[in-house]
């Protein structure tokens, strides 16, 4: 009676892959959006991207978040987690959740 088809596995499967957050860290002061969006985007595509700010300068604080799709997540982080960056090591692994303050 009724007619309905289900969408192909791999459509419904894509549909739903969650995301990571990805912690870079050790980055120049001087580092900008365009410089890291350009590191990541080899491994696929970026959900987000967060450079932290001094709440009271207003000055790049040297780390980032970046969100991408977790198999590419993965993969950025398994390539550039030590990666030289303009003179500076970078720091990349899983951001863990934030803490609360007191």
């Amino acid at each position: 009676m009724w007619n309905c088809s289900w969408p192909e596995f791999s459509l419904v499967k894509r549909e739903f892959e969650l995301s990571k957050k990805i912690y870079v860290g050790n980055l120049s002061f001087q580092a900008t959006e365009d410089q890291v969006r350009g590191l990541f985007t080899e491994f696929g595509n970026i959900e987000s991207l967060a450079m932290i700010n001094d709440r009271d300068t207003g000055r790049f604080r040297g780390f980032a978040f970046v969100e991408m799709e977790d198999s590419a997540a993965n993969a950025a982080i398994n390539a550039l987690n030590g990666k030289e960056f303009d003179g500076r090591e970078l720091t990349v692994n899983e951001a863990r959740p934030r803490e609360e303050r007191s």
